[in-house]
């Protein structure tokens, strides 16, 4: 069904679910994906676009939390590094294994040995062996480039990494093989509930609608997934247990990975605040991050670096490669992510707070904020379990498979066998559907074939620029100017099958320039 196709049958008629689940991030996503493959009729809306907040924004990394492991986060890093290594097996090519890289240099900490016990226990949590001490000859093999003075070892360990936002999608996409709605640009502007103050159903709205034409499901279950906006619907009800959120921004460089040709995530504890920063490679280019900064701004504003972080990662760039000399002239794109923290209150400084979700029971809505996007399978079966009342009969098994196995299609022979793993875990079982149009073509000199926006366009609700640009594809983070020199060839191939008129086109193309200058590229000059 296409999202008209789904809008027109909610509003036709009063439907009825066994779960609402608000928020189309990677928690609503993996809640979905688990409910409806547990025979849970369910339905997911999101007010912005899939994967629009903090799950398009985060530093890509699938790993166990190797910092949280040291300030004895124990049973957090223990379920992170068995997620990690469940969802490398299940989704190859979408979550790939990345060699990390901590150089040690003399007279910091932490030392070699330490870390070593340190990645040993890690290890030991994740039933693998992947760390190893290399010498400073080792080291400078793995990272050419890398500053040599008072050099004296480097541990390396394996984490993952992934796209975010498609693995958003691909949860979305599994939830729907399994019967779930799942539709985007509509906001839920009410929970109603009975006379005993229990949940009995939502009022939604569509992007461009007013309240008075609000869609009415009913439903007596309902799991808030909204991430840093979650405080703000649970206290639309009667709660006695109010979420307390502190938003966190963590911002990034795109930099041309020939600027920064790294193989591996090297990780440095930046000389001001001894946090540990990481260089890394990323869908053709050199990733920098991450901050870890209060965000004060408007939540329904798309967040964006400042100043001040540009010089922190470009500080921290010069201590690590200083041969290198990147210049804020070498970003290619910037972005910034909010994570939704849950704070007790006490004042701690950001990176000391607390990375563990809470879920709160308010009478048949259960709401969720933190976690980690490692672990969005386990926060999604805790959810569930609640909003269940503790029964897990009804759940599907603890065994089952998250991601179904992609078909056995032959590889195209204009297809890399690199780009054909990265295919099969960005699609799975849709990638016959997505290869039909036979645009097997990249596009530029990226590794995104003309047949994925053109699929994204047909089947992935598409409803502005900046969703096939930003969260589709990665097109306006990794390519010059946010892609604004392919416009005229993705309008050849995708304004055709989105139905746009030549006046949605060019207003599309504003409102995308306008957001790529404001939210994605570098700020103004003496911005705070």
């Amino acid at each position: 069904m296409t999202r008209q196709d789904i809008l027109g049958a909610l509003k036709s008629c009063t439907q009825q679910f066994d779960l609402v689940v608000i928020g189309g991030g990677i928690t609503g996503a993996g809640v979905a994906r688990e409910a409806a493959g547990s025979g849970l009729s369910t339905l997911l809306v999101e007010q912005k676009d899939f994967a629009w907040g903090t799950s398009s924004r985060s530093s890509k990394m699938v790993h166990g939390g190797l910092r949280y492991l040291g300030s004895g986060q124990v049973g957090l890093t223990r379920d992170a590094v068995r997620e990690r290594q469940r969802i490398m097996e299940e989704a190859p090519g979408l979550v790939e294994p990345l060699p990390f890289l901590m150089p040690h240099y003399k007279g910091q900490f932490p030392g070699p040995r330490l870390f070593q016990l340190l990645l040993s226990f890690y290890d030991r949590l994740a039933g693998t062996h992947s760390r190893q001490r290399l010498t400073p000859a080792q080291t400078l093999q793995w990272a050419p480039g890398l500053a040599q003075h008072n050099l004296i070892a480097a541990s390396s360990f394996t984490d993952a990494l992934t796209d975010d936002a498609r693995l958003v999608q691909r949860l979305l996409a599994e939830a729907r093989l399994d019967g779930a709605v799942c539709i985007n640009y509509v906001t839920a502007c009410g929970i109603t509930r009975d006379s005993d103050g229990r949940v009995s159903g939502v009022d939604l709205v569509a992007e461009g609608d007013n309240r008075e034409n609000a869609i009415h499901i009913k439903t007596t279950r309902v799991i808030n997934a909204t991430g840093a906006w979650a405080d703000q619907l649970q206290k639309q009800g009667p709660t006695t247990d109010p979420l307390t959120i502190r938003p966190l921004r963590g911002s990034h460089l795109v930099l041309p990975w020939r600027r920064l040709p790294v193989t591996c995530a090297v990780s440095l504890m930046h000389p001001r605040d001894k946090r540990p920063v990481f260089a890394f490679p990323w869908a053709g280019t050199t990733v920098l991050g991450t901050t870890d900064l209060d965000h004060q701004a408007d939540l329904n504003r798309e967040p964006c670096i400042t100043q001040p972080e540009v010089a922190y990662l470009l500080d921290v760039s010069g201590h690590l490669f200083p041969e290198a000399r990147i210049q804020a002239s070498d970003i290619v794109s910037t972005w910034a992510g909010v994570r939704p923290v849950v704070t007790d209150g006490h004042g701690k400084a950001p990176s000391k707070e607390n990375r563990e979700h809470a879920l709160r029971n308010d009478k048949g809505m259960i709401s969720i904020a933190g976690g980690k996007l490692t672990t969005f399978r386990q926060i999604a079966r805790e959810a569930l379990l609640a909003v269940l009342n503790g029964d897990s009969a009804p759940l599907r098994s603890e065994r089952s498979r998250v991601f179904t196995e992609p078909a056995a299609t032959p590889r195209p022979e204009l297809v890399s066998h690199l780009n054909w793993r990265r295919l099969k875990g960005f699609y799975g079982p849709e990638l016959p559907a997505v290869l039909q149009n036979e645009h097997f073509d990249q596009v530029g000199n990226t590794s995104t074939l003309w047949a994925e926006l053109t699929w994204a366009c047909r089947s992935e609700q598409v409803v502005h620029l900046d969703d096939l640009l930003l969260r589709r594809t990665r097109l306006g983070l990794i390519y010059p100017n946010g892609a604004q020199d392919l416009l005229p060839a993705i309008r050849e191939h995708c304004q055709p099958v989105l139905g746009w008129g030549d006046h949605q086109w060019q207003q599309e193309v504003h409102r995308y320039l306008q957001l790529y200058q404001q939210a994605y590229s570098l700020p103004e000059t003496g911005e705070a």
